[in-house]
């Protein structure tokens, strides 16, 4: 019977990059996974569609080529050949992660993982049933699609986001039932390729998690698509007839059906916590999420976990870095922990949206004072150079000139948002930006621009 001083469930981002810190730092490393090496993330969710949306960004871009002196034609499009680019992309990226697997000497174990004792551990691979021992084990097992009555996924016609990367002919119409990150990333995709799309959202605006202004700021862009949105409604079920699917739903009070080719449910996940052998150990959870501390330990002291399994922020850079922290615990280093309140979000439609800290509404809430600092890219010289001067950057600052929040909507938001989240992590004060020197033209100059406006400091608006 083998035995490894670290065993990964799962090998997504939280998994593989865990698996591979802890080989850096010297500990025999076993990973298991029974899919594609990379998880949901780099097979079916993160890259394919980031993939795709980047042909519906061209585009939405072509349409503006001719006032830059570029006659081109538009002669058709064709969103499968955009799905089929896609898989191949993740393709290559997956078999990257094995590449790593082998760089790092790490054993990868192909099969369906469960726990058998607090030290041990089966395998069913394709050759049979085998036993690991471990010293330490790191759970990454991601997440799956949250459903409630009325919104059942069947994989059909009533899909989720991991279906819908793979779809290589697309639907004449969707309803699209939950206008979070995921929902509005497919909705820019599909409208861009011919699709007629409708959004549907309990809350009264896109993405209900960012600042409000934001979300009004991208349905002002969802409008000129031709996006429609039902807002604010209730009571939605989604049916899948054999033929349509028929999405039932309360606005203002009045019930209303309405009818397309297929329906996304994109209403949240939930932590795969269940399956694999947890339960006869003991191991605390809340609800579908494993409980665990600010180094990822459960209640096991030895047993860790890390990524959308433990609970939100469900993002593949927070489970990443949960797998650093985990891997450097179980070496007996002290990893600085996560401050969920430093992670940035993003959104990547277009405009794309990112953010990082409070919103403005939670502040308020919480009776934090702050100032605002807020400059719309129409002032800025490389994005109208570019043709690409939508959006705005809002800072909220502090008493002491501290970064409470910072959101951005703009085509490059999940670019710039890395100074500030820097900025944060270094616990930095508004003087520091207004001290460094942002080269000229570019976007990124917005970003001190905007912490200078917050003090009425603001030189180009």
């Amino acid at each position: 019977m083998k035995s490894f001083d670290v065993v990964v469930l799962g090998s997504g981002p939280g998994g593989y990059v865990a698996a591979i810190r802890a080989a850096q730092l010297g500990l025999a490393v076993a990973i298991v996974e029974k899919r594609e090496m990379g998880g949901v993330c780099l097979n079916r969710g993160c890259i394919p569609s980031k993939a795709v949306l980047k042909a519906a960004s061209i585009v939405h871009r072509l349409k503006h080529f001719g006032e830059m002196g570029i006659d081109v034609e538009l002669k058709g499009l064709d969103g499968g050949k955009a799905v089929v680019r896609a898989k191949k992309i993740s393709a290559k990226i997956s078999k990257g992660v094995e590449f790593l697997m082998k760089k790092n000497s790490i054993t990868v174990l192909r099969g369906l993982g469960h726990l058998e004792s607090e030290r041990s551990l089966s395998v069913e691979t394709v050759e049979g049933k085998q036993t690991i021992n471990f010293q330490n084990l790191i759970i990454a097992t991601g997440a799956k699609y949250r459903s409630f009555p009325g919104l059942v996924h069947d994989g059909k016609r009533l899909i989720g986001a991991w279906e819908a990367t793979q779809l290589e002919k697309l639907p004449s119409s969707v309803g699209i039932i939950g206008a979070g990150a995921i929902g509005v990333e497919f909705a820019y995709f599909w409208n861009a390729f011919g699709v007629q799309v409708e959004l549907f959202e309990l809350q009264p605006r896109l993405l209900p998690l960012e600042d409000e202004e934001c979300s009004r700021e991208l349905e002002k862009y969802y409008k000129k698509y031709g996006i429609r949105m039902s807002l604010g409604v209730k009571d939605i079920s989604a049916r899948n007839t054999g033929q349509e699917v028929a999405i039932e739903y309360t606005l203002s009070g009045k019930k209303q059906k309405s009818t397309f080719d297929m329906a996304l449910i994109a209403v949240g996940m939930v932590g795969v916590s269940g399956g694999f052998g947890l339960e006869k150990l003991g191991i605390e959870k809340d609800g579908d999420f494993i409980k665990v501390n600010d180094r990822g330990q459960t209640n096991l002291s030895h047993i860790y976990a890390v990524g959308d399994v433990s609970g939100p922020p469900l993002l593949a850079h927070a489970a990443s870095h949960e797998g650093i922290i985990a891997a450097e615990h179980i070496a007996g280093l002290e990893p600085r922990p996560i401050d969920k309140k430093n992670i940035p979000a993003c959104t990547y439609c277009s405009p794309q949206v990112a953010s990082v800290g409070h919103t403005e509404r939670e502040l308020m809430e919480k009776g934090v004072p702050y100032k605002v600092g807020k400059i719309p890219f129409s002032a800025n010289g490389k994005a109208l150079a570019g043709g690409e001067a939508e959006g705005f950057i809002k800072v909220l600052m502090g008493e002491h000139g501290q970064m409470l929040g910072a959101h951005i909507v703009s085509p490059e938001a999940s670019e710039l948002i890395h100074e500030y989240t820097l900025f944060k992590t270094m616990e930095g004060i508004d003087e520091e930006i207004y001290s460094t020197i942002h080269p000229h033209p570019t976007l990124g100059e917005w970003l001190s621009e905007a912490v200078m406006a917050a003090k009425n400091r603001a030189l180009h608006f």
